[in-house]
């Protein structure tokens, strides 16, 4: 396939996660002007907004894992990506019309107006986040390949990137002066009727070009909870011990592949969990350290006062700068394949995190409005880094998982012993019964671990970790829903104990800093394994 025509492709095979964050993007901007105009108070208004990322941080492994081990006739992962799509669509049509549906459909009354509100808000947070993953898996199933996998991993960041860019733009159009406006009823419904919009174009083109290749269910494994008795086929043995049992084990399957993560595994989630700190704490409370740091104003300032005035223009350029991250890490993104090529993964991941600390401290120590600004560009380098290197790196372990994977239980390993003699090379594995089993060694100066892999295999038992990739995607995705749930948590404490807000910028490079001595430990490549002794 030519190489445009290949561009061209991952450009609609990922068109869907451009209109998720498009949507997402531009709902989080609009979502807290709706919230508080119902009559909800700012304080809850913050925990209304972290129902959706604690819900995807409990629920995302389950989808990952079910993806897995999906046997549908549609594919592995498009089933969750439309049922995740469907449960977005239905939020895009509670939040504009929650006044409608509660005076139409029940009672009435602002309490329930609130209550379809906090419902769509919590679900469309709730399966937008959730959707990256089986579409992070769907990427790394169609592209196996190390090379491959990078370059679209690169486009997914792209058009991640370019879906903040244009969703964080589309709130501060007016669209109260159009002609929609007149048939659709003001400005929320027109901007959820083009959310709407885009968000079924995007997903009919993802789903027309993605062609999952075949797979099987492994025997004995039962992915999706509840309904995989009923949908799934999963082995008799299960059907017959009924959807609870089922439900049981496969929670627990899914706890304990959860919670003995591999090694490289472990060391790379976590550093995406302390980079995502940083990055996140300061993408959260940007425009707030701008409205109220830099300019001096005040929220709660009475409208129309010198004070608010100055609080919404500095809104107004923290917007601008996070628009600017993410026009900067749509660059980056399309740069990311050619930077790992030329100077690697670890150098590349290593000088984000250090450039994006650089740039917080600059940040919180300046009172120069335009240099803050262009450092707040500059943070869209480590941005488009998160959503690309790890990523990557975890389908280069799954590649090759009897390297990166190997398994270390007593139970289900062969304790492995090489003896030499003068004429040949034997392995002698004692297997769980305790039998001696001996194989002859192929050649000389072989692999160890290679034949390591080969012995186990020829012994019926895989010398690696038996994990989907969708599974270590939510882990990462995890990380990600972690360090929102802490900082929405515990930054506003940090920030009254301090009395404030540049506590928000001095906390990212902080973060910053940490992630920096994590992301030297990451396992990039084998010889970082030797160097870790995990051998």
């Amino acid at each position: 396939m030519p190489e445009w025509r290949s561009q061209w492709h991952l450009v609609l095979l990922t068109s869907l996660t451009c209109g998720l964050e498009i949507c997402v993007a531009a709902a989080t901007t609009y979502v807290p002007p709706l919230l508080l105009e119902a009559g909800v108070e700012e304080r809850y208004m913050t925990m209304v907004l972290g129902i959706g990322p604690v819900l995807s941080l409990f629920l995302t492994p389950f989808v990952g894992s079910a993806s897995d081990n999906c046997n549908s006739r549609y594919g592995r992962r498009r089933p969750f990506i439309w049922l995740l799509s469907l449960g977005v669509l239905i939020a895009l049509f509670i939040i504009p019309n929650a006044d409608i549906l509660a005076s139409r459909l029940f009672w009435g009354g602002q309490g329930l107006q609130v209550g379809f509100l906090i419902i769509g808000v919590g679900l469309l947070d709730f399966c937008g986040h959730v959707c990256f993953t089986p579409l992070e898996a769907l990427l790394s199933d169609l592209y196996r390949e190390e090379e491959e996998c990078a370059q679209a991993f690169a486009m997914f960041s792209f058009m991640v990137s370019l879906g903040g860019c244009v969703g964080y733009l589309l709130p501060t159009l007016d669209w109260s002066g159009g002609v929609l406006s007149v048939y659709l009823g003001g400005q929320a419904d027109c901007l959820f009727s083009l959310l709407i919009l885009i968000f079924v174009s995007s997903l009919m083109i993802t789903m027309k070009v993605s062609e999952e290749p075949s797979s099987t269910m492994e025997a004995g494994r039962c992915g999706f909870p509840f309904t995989c008795c009923y949908f799934l086929k999963c082995k008799l043995k299960i059907w017959k011990s009924g959807p609870l049992l089922c439900l049981l084990r496969t929670c627990w399957s899914i706890y304990r592949s959860y919670c003995h993560v591999p090694h490289v595994m472990r060391q790379l989630c976590v550093a995406q969990l302390c980079s995502w700190m940083a990055v996140m704490s300061f993408v959260l409370f940007y425009t707030d350290f701008i409205g109220e740091g830099l300019y001096d104003g005040v929220p709660s300032a009475a409208p129309g006062s010198v004070s608010r005035q100055r609080y919404d223009e500095g809104i107004r350029m923290g917007s601008l700068g996070l628009f600017m991250q993410c026009a900067t890490s749509t660059v980056f993104s399309l740069l990311m394949s050619r930077l790992v090529q030329r100077f690697g993964s670890r150098r590349v991941y290593m000088s984000s995190m250090v450039s994006f600390t650089l740039s917080a401290l600059v940040i919180s120590v300046s009172k120069s409005v335009a240099l803050v600004t262009v450092m707040a560009a500059l943070t869209g380098f480590a941005y488009a880094t998160l959503q690309t290197l790890p990523y990557t790196l975890t389908c280069h372990y799954h590649k090759e998982k009897e390297v990166y994977m190997p398994k270390r239980t007593a139970k289900n390993m062969h304790k492995t012993h090489i003896t030499t003699n003068r004429d040949s090379i034997y392995l002698t594995s004692v297997d769980v019964e305790g039998r001696l089993t001996h194989q002859k060694r192929p050649t000389y100066g072989q692999d160890p671990q290679e034949f390591y892999s080969n012995a186990t295999s020829l012994n019926g038992s895989s010398g690696y970790e038996k994990r989907g990739v969708g599974l270590d995607f939510a882990i990462l995705d995890s990380a990600f829903l972690i360090s929102q749930v802490i900082l929405t948590f515990f930054m506003g404490m940090i920030v009254q104990f301090a009395q404030s807000v540049t506590a928000y910028m001095a906390c990212s490079a902080i973060f910053g800093a940490v992630a920096i001595y994590f992301s030297g430990r990451i396992v990039y490549d084998q010889k970082d394994l030797n160097s870790y002794n995990m051998l």
